[in-house]
């Protein structure tokens, strides 16, 4: 080492003093200024939203009055409910030319269906007629509903007569030749001390006799059915109509939102979709059981409206909305916190609240026991939307919609 060297290694630190203007103090203070107009931004950033949202909880009241509903975890969509774009093979049928067709039959190759203005329509080679209406106008819009009328289910009876389920108006019988309708059973009349506020879906004997339809709420009507889903108001019923004694029975009570009903192909028992819970109940008309009730499918991965045979002996389900597992369900996250389903309807009408729900078409077939077969699905429901019920006909799978301006025609041959 020479001399040199050895100076530079002894040569001392020199200590750094840190002046009012140096560098490292200034950032010091500025991170500090910054620090502090940020925590004074995001408090009155959460004051100003908290504050009016802690005001409308207090002041405004909610229209409805939920309770906590414990659901089970949804199931897997793995196996035969594996996610697909099945559906999205289906073409759209008279666009802009029916609207909201809710529940579709056939006679032959005609097909009828009740729509969201009122109407009864008569479909015939690709023609569409009017045959008959219920309610009166104007409709469009959700004040006028109630007078307009709502036909939701329809099925075909003896002597190819059509039996009608109109929401506000009652159970009817409509000859699709003349339009002739025939009032069988009032939303007027109470049934047991219980009014009729939701009449939904019906299904029917081969011999006509018994009718079997649902009323899904004595408290809320069809233009408020997500206020009856969100507050899982348990009043609905199912009930028979027996076409020559013309008496009415309630066969089930304390149902949340009954909706589908179909009947066994042997007609032992009724299948009822309980849309607020996701599942299926069990209603034995005849047999050892009659008069019990069971569960068919506990814990559907959606919430079911309409159900239908299928020609496999099992039946076709349609979802309204899916319950995603894996994914978050967000039906599932406020069925036990009915404190936030009062704050979103205390802020957001239903319609706005609607827009917000993912829009997931789904379609499972299940076999003639509950168990699932096949599931078609339309993510983001881009072809098919608002999937209200699935009709086998003639190889194809006509899908209806309580929404969508349109139908649906799925190829099963295709899919």
């Amino acid at each position: 080492m020479n001399e040199a060297e050895g100076l530079r290694q002894r040569r001392p630190l020199r200590p750094q003093v840190i002046t009012e203007d140096s560098p490292a103090q200034v950032a010091k203070e500025g991170s500090t200024y910054s620090s502090k107009v940020f925590r004074v931004t995001f408090l009155t950033l959460a004051a100003s939203l908290t504050l009016p949202l802690l005001g409308v909880s207090l002041l405004l009241d909610s229209p409805i009055d939920p309770q906590p509903i414990s659901l089970k975890e949804p199931p897997l969509l793995t196996g035969a409910l594996e996610p697909n774009v099945k559906l999205r093979k289906a073409e759209r049928l008279w666009e802009n030319q029916v609207l909201g067709p809710e529940s579709i039959v056939n006679i032959g190759d005609v097909l009828f269906t009740g729509t969201a203005d009122g109407k009864i329509l008569k479909i015939e080679d690709g023609e569409i007629e009017t045959i008959a209406r219920i309610g009166h106008g104007p409709c469009g819009s959700r004040e006028d509903e109630p007078t307009c009328g709502r036909p939701l289910g329809i099925r075909v009876g003896p002597n190819n007569t059509l039996f009608v389920a109109d929401a506000y108006y009652g159970l009817y019988e409509v000859n699709p030749s003349t339009g002739e309708t025939k009032m069988l059973v009032s939303t007027k009349t109470p049934i047991e001390g219980q009014k009729l506020s939701f009449l939904n879906d019906l299904t029917v004997t081969q011999d006509g006799r018994k009718i079997y339809f649902t009323d899904s709420s004595s408290k809320w009507q069809r233009r408020d059915y997500l206020y009856l889903i969100m507050e899982g108001t348990d009043d609905g019923r199912l009930l028979e109509y027996d076409t020559v004694t013309k008496e009415v029975k309630v066969l089930m009570v304390g149902l949340r939102f009954p909706n589908g009903v179909q009947l066994s192909p042997a007609e032992d028992f009724v299948l009822v979709q309980e849309t607020t819970m996701a599942r299926i109940r069990r209603y034995y008309v005849s047999g050892l059981m009659k008069g019990g009730a069971d569960i068919f499918v506990e814990n559907l991965p959606g919430l079911p409206d309409n159900i239908r045979l299928s020609s496999s002996g099992g039946y076709w389900v349609a979802l309204s909305a899916l319950r995603p597992n894996p994914g978050f369900s967000v039906l599932d996250f406020l069925s036990e916190k009915p404190w936030i389903k009062r704050l979103i309807f205390k802020l957001l009408s239903q319609e706005t609240v609607t827009k917000l729900v993912p829009k997931y078409s789904l379609v499972v077939e299940l076999s003639e026991t509950g168990s699932y077969r096949r599931s078609f699905h339309d993510p983001s429901g881009l072809t098919a939307a608002y999937v209200s019920e699935a009709h086998e006909h003639n190889g194809y799978l006509y899908l209806g919609s309580f929404r969508a301006p349109f139908l649906c025609r799925l190829n099963l041959q295709h899919v």
